[in-house]
């Protein structure tokens, strides 16, 4: 199952990312989107994080021009048909990602091999409208896909060694860390990490502590990053919401339900950092 050509569906935060970091390790690299904008917009994101490296002296012009060259973008899936591996990293509905997969499953050839960079939903729900649930799986990549190294390689019931071998080594081929998981909603991180920020939002909506100090508690007294409440407003108040939505769907238990605060905070708009407004305010 030699990866040569890297088909990535979805242009956005995620899908480009994606493409980036195929582009920058040597693959060819074909990004689609629904249009033309979208498509110019994820593009121009690429060129100005790469941009960006070469001015900090990161990455070399020459290795710039030769990440984009292998890079290419399309609005059509026709594009995709020679590709070795397709990763997938649309909208986060189960309907829409049944719909392009049941497409390519009819343009691809069998040796290639589907991938879904779902955070939350399962795996084996898209592979069932496929005829290659051997070759279908999992590569949940982290925000930002540049910067951070793991990715979590998901097994669905169906799926064969011989794809989750190649994905190990197309995953360290962008030099990333793979682990492994079963195909369960949530998946390692997600599954520890959501009652985590659910649990701050509550602490917050009851008034047990500002959101400043719940934070600073996180920081200093645990060695994490960022506390909570702003990693929220970085990852996205919708994103969140949906994930724990799943979650709680799957699993029925209380921990995965989200706090009313985060409901009301949906309805007024209020996604963190990229609508300029979460649990703190955001310029520019």
């Amino acid at each position: 199952m030699a990866i040569t050509k890297v088909g990535v569906l979805g242009c956005g935060l995620m899908g480009a990312g994606i493409a980036q970091v195929a582009a920058q390790a040597g693959f060819t690299t074909v990004v689609r989107e629904v249009n033309q904008a979208v498509l110019d917009k994820g593009l121009a994101r690429i060129n100005a994080i790469l941009d960006k490296d070469v001015g900090k002296g990161k990455l070399s012009a020459a290795d710039r021009d030769a990440s984009l060259a292998r890079l290419h973008g399309t609005t059509s899936f026709d594009d995709l048909a020679d590709c070795d591996l397709i990763i997938e990293a649309i909208v986060e509905q189960l309907p829409a990602k049944r719909e392009v997969f049941t497409a390519l499953d009819a343009l691809c050839p069998p040796s290639t091999i589907f991938v879904s960079n779902t955070s939350s939903l399962t795996i084996m729900e898209m592979a069932a409208v496929t005829k290659r649930p051997d070759r279908f799986a999992g590569l949940h990549f982290f925000n930002p896909v540049p910067v951070m190294k793991l990715v979590e390689i998901v097994r669905a019931l169906t799926t064969s060694d011989e794809t989750i071998a190649a994905l190990h080594e197309f995953t360290r081929a962008l030099g990333k860390t793979p682990i492994d998981t079963s195909d369960t909603t949530g998946f390692i991180v997600n599954r520890l990490l959501v009652p985590f920020l659910l649990d701050a939002v509550r602490l917050l909506e009851s008034g047990v502590a500002t959101r400043e100090d719940i934070d600073e508690g996180m920081k200093l007294g645990c060695g994490h990053p960022m506390g909570p409440l702003t990693l929220l407003d970085f990852v996205g108040i919708d994103t969140v919401y949906s994930i724990a939505n799943i979650m709680f769907d799957e699993f029925r238990e209380p921990r995965f339900a989200p706090p009313p605060l985060l409901r009301r905070m949906m309805l007024a708009g209020h996604f963190g950092r990229k609508s300029g407004q979460g649990f703190y305010k955001y310029e520019g």
